[in-house]
């Protein structure tokens, strides 16, 4: 099996270049596809960045947090997701509007509509929240959205934004994500975005991506309770800050194909830079401009260079975004073509995805410099090839049982699993360099044998980044005396 190559983060790519400016800056690359590539049009993505001018006017926000307090969120996710939005609604300016709901198989809600942001008011929010929201029932999330959409104002002069919180799945979420299909208006400035946050790994991560995508808003999630908090409050953070609204690239519409990943394209926040990617048919000019709403109304354009590069790989680049999105798209449209897409894609790109599984085929070759050095010639004998079908590293579509049974999320990683044991045993009888490390071959079989969705996580992770540096090759090579063990 050919190695994969390693992944390559846009953000990361993109921040390399030392910009200091105070405006919105932005770019635009193209690429052709290569001859391997399913899809033969050619590529192109488009970045901004938010820059550092802080005078500028300041968006006018109508916020409504939306928090499950099913009994699976009891404790840690119910306490950690007060606390950030207790900080934030800390966070809003004079003149903004909030209100909190909450649902179970009930909804709670702290007023019957959007309280201005005075300190006596979000005092008072912040006093109910931890008197009257405690976790138990079930879970319905149609009513509260709808709601949630109702209440927000038809104005032009704010942001509307529902910033949903959840742990777990419903059964209804098609019919959900085909309601805000026609609740929500492309192109106006009221129309709300909407934020997902989902916690632990019974939630249909898919669902909560498409939810913004639809309301051109963004998502993340905390697989593991601990991180619950950090990660709720960066994405709030960001939410609460944007910079430019209703963005749109000038040109696309002349293009005779052309694909946008999200096709929705949502705001520019101070926190992040906005990437989008695609694909077009056509040609580019040499510059294009990009245009959006600014909090005073006002419409702010730019001009992006366009630039065609050869040495960086941009199906590589975007290709994680890209998979995470179709994959949200061939499951709310039950697609089997866009699934069969997705699955060449995953594998064309090294990405993991729903549709495809990982292999590890054992090499049988010989790396006799690194062999000469730390193994003597006596213990070395060729190894009969063999395959090892590695446990799925996907998120899946969620687990409506767990959900029905209010299990909380973690409760999996209660005990350890039997596999894990194994790989610390066989830790200690690894050679060389590699005796503190464990033999990583052992550690890949064993991932095949977890049952824990964090853990496996976290296994896969790791031996990706020892495979960008050939360890698994040389543990594979080099440690006989764990295969006894593994096998």
């Amino acid at each position: 099996m050919s190695k994969l190559p390693p992944a390559i983060n846009l953000t990361s790519l993109l921040t390399s270049m030392e910009v200091c400016s105070n405006e919105i800056i932005g770019g635009l690359l193209l690429q052709r596809p290569s001859l391997y590539d399913s899809d033969q049009r050619d590529m192109f993505c488009f970045y901004l960045f938010p820059g550092t001018n802080k005078d500028n006017k300041v968006y006018k926000k109508e916020m409504i947090f939306l928090l499950d307090i099913s009994g699976s969120m009891r404790d840690a996710p119910l306490e950690q997701s007060k606390y950030a939005i207790t900080a934030s609604l800390s966070k809003l300016n004079h003149g903004d509007l909030f209100n909190i709901i909450a649902f179970n198989g009930d909804i709670k809600s702290f007023s019957a509509s959007l309280e201005l942001a005075t300190e006596e008011t979000i005092t008072n929010a912040t006093e109910w929240m931890w008197d009257n929201l405690v976790a138990k029932g079930g879970t319905n999330l149609m009513s509260p959205l709808k709601q949630a959409i109702d209440m927000v104002s038809k104005t032009s002069e704010s942001v509307p934004l529902i910033f949903l919180i959840t742990d777990g799945t419903v059964e209804d979420e098609t019919d959900i994500c085909n309601m805000i299909k026609c609740s929500l208006v492309d192109g106006d400035m009221n129309s709300p975005r909407i934020c997902t946050f989902g916690i632990g790994s019974y939630c249909n991560y898919y669902f909560l991506q498409m939810l913004a995508y639809l309301g051109r808003g963004y998502y993340d999630a905390a697989h593991d309770v601990d991180s619950v908090g950090d990660r709720m409050q960066r994405l709030l953070d960001n939410a609460l800050s944007p910079m430019l609204a209703n963005v749109t690239l000038d040109t696309l519409e002349n293009h005779e194909s052309y694909e946008l990943y999200p096709s929705r394209i949502p705001d520019l926040l101070s926190g992040s830079p906005l990437i989008i990617s695609g694909r077009y048919q056509g040609k580019f000019p040499e510059f294009v401009k990009a245009r959006g709403l600014r909090a005073d109304l006002s419409t702010y354009v730019i001009d992006v260079k366009v630039r065609k590069i050869t040495d960086t790989h941009l199906e590589r680049v975007c290709a994680r975004m890209e998979v995470d999105i179709l994959t949200a798209h061939a499951w709310l449209d039950q697609n089997t073509h866009m699934e069969k897409k997705i699955a060449k894609m995953s594998l064309q790109r090294g990405v993991p995805s729903e549709y495809t599984c990982m292999i590890l085929v054992q090499n049988s070759k010989v790396k006799r410099t690194l062999k000469s050095l730390l193994l003597d010639e006596k213990r070395s004998k060729p190894m009969n090839q063999k395959t090892i079908c590695l446990r799925n590293i996907s998120v899946g579509f969620g687990n409506l049982k767990a959900t029905a049974e209010n299990l909380p999320p973690g409760i999996e990683d209660v005990k350890l699993n039997e596999a894990v044991k194994m790989v610390m045993k066989a830790a200690t009888s690894c050679y060389g360099f590699m005796a503190s490390w464990g033999c990583w071959r052992c550690l890949l079989q064993t991932w095949s044998q977890v049952k824990n969705d964090q853990c496996a996580l976290a296994i896969a992770q790791l031996c990706t980044a020892l495979a960008c540096l050939e360890f698994l090759d040389c543990c594979c090579d080099l440690c006989d005396s764990c295969i006894d063990l593994c096998q």
